[in-house]
């Protein structure tokens, strides 16, 4: 097994919830395990909210952006530990929602692994 593979195993998350649960902390402030595992937690609500919300076209609609926009910042703000600034918040959410944005297309339906 490479480093990555390991890493998967290690942090026990599916590949999909592993880069969200990334994005979340790089950089980022120095966490516990215990906020670690509050920033897993946030990654696996957030890929569950997200299977209700990408419709097909959802790219191409504003209303549909736009729910994907407020999910993501809702589930940030409760979810992400204190010790992220306000802006480091923001970035997050436009980092998060970019990489939604760019990975999960306009194409047939979307699906994720448990």
């Amino acid at each position: 097994m490479d480093d990555e593979e390991q890493r998967h195993v290690r942090e026990r998350l599916p590949e999909e919830k592993l880069v969200i649960f990334d994005i979340l902390i790089r950089p980022a402030p120095e966490l516990t395990t215990e906020e670690r595992d509050e920033i897993k937690k946030v990654a696996r609500k957030l890929l569950q909210k997200l299977k209700s919300l990408l419709v097909i076209n959802w790219r191409q609609k504003s209303t549909a952006r736009s729910r994907v926009r407020l999910a993501i910042e809702e589930l940030l703000d409760g979810g992400l530990p204190r010790a992220y600034t306000p802006d480091l918040y923001k970035h997050k959410c436009a980092v998060v929602f970019e990489h939604v944005y760019e990975t999960y297309g306009d194409g047939a339906s979307v699906s994720f692994p448990r």
